[in-house]
């Protein structure tokens, strides 16, 4: 015996809804292509309608609003004038005519008229010169001492070396002191001007011994 011919059996009290069989719906399936299809072509054809209105309103405002057209005045809108060469005054050019005839023109300059005096100003009394500001006086010269050598060639290589070296050494003028210490003789290179003590200064600054002599 089948399972339908069982449940056939049972009474509607007996029959139990869950072991019943499940009858699938038909009508789940969505709207067709062809809808779809033709609800976007309505779309398109009420926009595309939106567009030309507003197209034809736009020109028609621009247009001034009717598409009356203006009607030329009648005749002929140029006219030649009665004179073409322009209007004749009475009397224009006699002057010149007459005054290239010989006549006198009534125009005339009196030559006899006294001129203006021109406007003059009274000049400023001229200031004596003042005199020229004198120099003012030159620092005293120092002396510095730039090392101790054992040969009077050895100082003088070193302030050619030095000389070469640092260009603001040329307003000084060197000189080798020998100096006898410790039973031997040394040669003191020592070198004399203006603002020599400045120039000692950037001389340590570049790492050179230098010292001012008191």
């Amino acid at each position: 015996m089948t399972d339908d011919a069982r449940m056939d059996e049972l009474g509607d009290e007996d029959r139990l809804p869950w072991l019943e069989a499940v009858e699938e719906d038909e009508d789940r399936s969505g709207p067709s292509i062809v809808k779809v299809i033709g609800l976007v072509v309505v779309g398109l054809v009420v926009i595309g309608a939106l567009v030309g209105g507003l197209f034809l309103l736009a020109d028609r405002n621009r247009q001034g609003g009717n598409n009356e057209i203006i009607a030329a005045p009648e005749g002929d809108y140029k006219v030649k004038p009665d004179q073409p060469g322009g209007m004749n005054v009475a009397g224009e050019g006699d002057t010149a005519f007459a005054a290239s005839e010989g006549a006198e023109p009534k125009g005339q300059l009196n030559t006899n008229d006294v001129p203006e005096a021109p406007v003059t100003q009274a000049r400023p009394a001229p200031r004596p010169p003042q005199p020229a500001p004198s120099p003012a006086p030159a620092a005293p010269g120092a002396t510095i001492q730039l090392g101790a050598f054992s040969s009077q060639a050895g100082a003088n290589q070193a302030w050619s070396g030095l000389s070469g070296r640092f260009g603001y050494l040329a307003p000084l003028s060197h000189s080798v002191v020998p100096v006898a210490s410790g039973g031997r003789t040394l040669y003191r290179l020592r070198a004399s001007g203006p603002d020599a003590a400045g120039i000692c200064r950037r001389l340590q600054v570049a790492g050179e011994a230098c010292s001012v002599v008191t």
